[in-house]
């Protein structure tokens, strides 16, 4: 049996903590974030993931105190950004608990990369696409956006 990267949901979890832990080291983390966020809102949207609540976040931008969503998939947990609905209808948890640990994923990139892909669809592609063009260097210098 030849069997291609499905979107089965025992691997889902495990693509997004893959993808997320390479976004982490990542030149360029755009797509690789956008891709993690994408295919998380898409499993709590189907049910498959659920919020738990708010943690403050380990790095705040800028020095402010920052809270993120926690995320609940499978066996894994993810932080996403959380928008103003979040703040009103969910738990705030405290701070972060440094003593849990997601469990190892044994699954490279580029497999995790296309399981979402085949998972969000379409958009993923245009997106991939659209992020991942350097921009060019005239918008980059001396110039606003």
């Amino acid at each position: 049996m030849n069997e291609t990267p499905s979107a089965s949901f025992a691997h889902l979890p495990q693509a997004v903590f893959v993808v997320n832990r390479h976004a982490k080291a990542a030149t360029n983390p755009k797509y690789l974030y956008w891709l993690k966020k994408r295919a998380l809102e898409k499993l709590i949207h189907e049910g498959k993931a659920v919020k738990k609540g708010l943690h403050f976040s380990r790095n705040p931008r800028l020095s402010q105190q920052q809270s993120d969503v926690l995320v609940h998939a499978g066996d894994y947990y993810f932080h996403i950004p959380p928008s103003k609905e979040d703040f009103r209808t969910l738990p705030h948890l405290g701070a972060l608990n440094q003593t849990y640990r997601n469990p190892k994923a044994q699954m490279g990139l580029s497999t995790a990369k296309k399981i979402l892909q085949q998972y969000i669809g379409l958009e993923a592609y245009e997106q991939e696409k659209k992020l991942l063009e350097p921009e060019p260097w005239y918008k980059r210098a001396y110039t606003k956006k």
